[in-house]
């Protein structure tokens, strides 16, 4: 992993794209309903977007991915089947016509062990992050699967 970007800083090509792919992911998380962290994930392959998605409940349930009462769960407390913005653009790109194996995905939050075990498994090769998750089961996980970790602080 490594950490990147000052003000003066010449950066390459690589780096440039990746910029500018986190910060799509970035305002990708701005769809979300969820209150408590927004999360936005974009799947590039070949430089082109192949898949979004952000944190969120399954489609057709209501949009509120927190528990409003206490009479389910605590207050605030994030609903067990809230799907992350990892596995929401897996299971997209896994409904159409495109193949994520050897993509990058790009996400504002390093993934957790669940989706990290689905980025494995899509063949996705490179992961692209920004800020960190409270555990780091899921960046361990890709490291042990050889997938190509990069966190940008921009």
């Amino acid at each position: 992993m490594e950490n990147v970007i000052e003000a003066d800083t010449v950066i390459d090509k690589q780096t440039q794209f990746d910029i500018s792919y986190l910060k799509m992911a970035r305002i990708w998380a701005l769809n979300s309903y969820c209150v408590r962290r927004k999360v936005g994930a974009i799947i590039v392959k070949d430089k082109m977007i192949i898949s979004d998605g952000y944190n969120g409940t399954p489609s057709g349930f209501e949009n509120v991915c927190e528990y409003e009462n206490s009479v389910k769960g605590k207050v605030g407390q994030t609903k067990p089947y809230v799907l992350h913005a990892e596995a929401n653009a897996i299971t997209k790109v896994a409904k159409s016509n495109n193949s994520s194996e050897g993509a990058t995905l790009y996400v504002t939050d390093a993934p957790c062990l669940e989706c990290a075990k689905l980025i494995i498994q899509a063949g996705i090769k490179r992961v692209v992050y920004e800020k960190d998750y409270r555990k780091d089961e899921g960046i361990k996980l890709l490291e042990r699967a050889n997938i190509q970790i990069r966190q940008l602080d921009i």
